[in-house]
């Protein structure tokens, strides 16, 4: 009896020595996380998501979204947005969007058509040109001739428009997340008064060109709203409407042209590299420069929170395009040194 009993105990305590412990549970449950959440990633997760299209929005959206969603802009800076093919990778961020943001009058019309195909039924797309302006103030001019019914889209180069698509952004995203109406409303503020010192600084540079001056003839048709608004007159441009090069015809007539109205400089840009351009410049005795619509200065995030270049903004990019038409037309490059290029939220944020 007690060897009987001596074994008993004996396989009792081997049970239990064998037994995990609680703290070394292993789950059989394969979607249980067995890496540790990085600092801020549960939170990113939560987040809402707001998809924009080209840059300068991203960056005016962002700027007013700050930390409380999440801003991701679909087209690549440097690309051209009128042609742009959305790839695969956009359907699925698409798909996952709680508000989708573009500029509408016809600039980003392929991803429109799959933001259409790829949203939640409830995501709504907000269109911020086609709820800035009214149709009888479109403006239609070389690359966007009035026969084909594609209106200039190129709102944001005007400062002024530029603060009515902050106001817009501010509205659809309280719309969205009403606990943060206040958080929105500051950053609005802030940002907007970024703007105004920007529309202020671009008064006293084209009043520092000779008027005789005050003209453009540019690659790509994109400063037309910013003409009408700052008395300059656009006297026409190189790309065609199918966004082609220009003819011969084309070229020999803009020569003529440049010559008739003493227009000092073309104004190119990068993203539409073109030897016609320098062909014409040659011709005409004139000089070129580039200037940016879409494309923000250096390196960096158009994303306010994700940047880390205060020169990298939509507001950096008009400071520049300000320094480069004041230099080649005559005027004082120096009146936008000290605008604050910075954004108001994220790791640039400054007073």
């Amino acid at each position: 009896m007690k060897t009987l009993a001596g074994l008993l105990f004996l396989l009792s305590f081997m049970v239990v020595a064998c037994s995990p412990s609680p703290d070394k549970t292993v789950s059989s449950n394969p979607e249980v996380r067995t890496t540790p959440v990085q600092v801020g990633e549960e939170k990113t997760q939560n987040k809402l998501l707001v998809v924009t299209t080209v840059a300068p929005l991203t960056n005016i959206v962002s700027n007013i979204a700050g930390d409380r969603l999440e801003v991701k802009g679909i087209i690549p800076e440097g690309t051209d947005s009128h042609t742009f093919e959305p790839r695969p990778s956009d359907a699925d961020l698409l798909s996952k969007a709680n508000l989708i943001i573009a500029n509408g009058l016809h600039l980003e019309s392929p991803t429109e058509k799959l933001a259409k195909a790829s949203k939640p039924k409830e995501t709504k797309i907000f269109e911020l040109g086609s709820k800035t302006i009214t149709q009888d103030q479109w403006l239609f001019d070389f690359s966007f001739p009035k026969e084909k019914g594609d209106p200039n889209p190129h709102l944001w180069v005007n400062p002024k428009y530029a603060e009515a698509y902050a106001k817009l952004a501010a509205q659809q995203l309280t719309a969205l997340d009403p606990a943060g109406k206040d958080y929105y409303a500051t950053n609005l503020k802030n940002y907007l008064q970024r703007l105004d010192a920007l529309d202020k600084a671009t008064r006293e540079i084209v009043a520092s060109i000779p008027a005789k001056n005050r003209k453009l003839l540019t690659y790509h048709d994109s400063w037309a709203y910013w003409a009408r608004e700052y008395g300059f007159q656009v006297i026409g441009a190189i790309q065609p409407s199918d966004f082609k090069e220009p003819s011969a015809q084309d070229v020999t007539k803009l020569i003529d042209q440049i010559r008739q109205t003493g227009v000092p400089a073309i104004f190119g840009s990068e993203v539409y590299p073109s030897k016609v351009e320098e062909q014409i410049a040659r011709e005409a005795k004139i000089k070129t420069a580039n200037t940016a619509d879409d494309e923000l200065p250096g390196t960096g995030s158009a994303n306010a929170i994700e940047n880390t270049n205060p020169e990298h903004t939509y507001i950096g990019m008009m400071a520049n395009n300000m320094r480069i038409i004041a230099s080649n037309l005559g005027g004082n490059p120096d009146l936008a040194k000290n605008l604050n290029t910075g954004n108001v939220v994220g790791p640039t944020a400054t007073k």
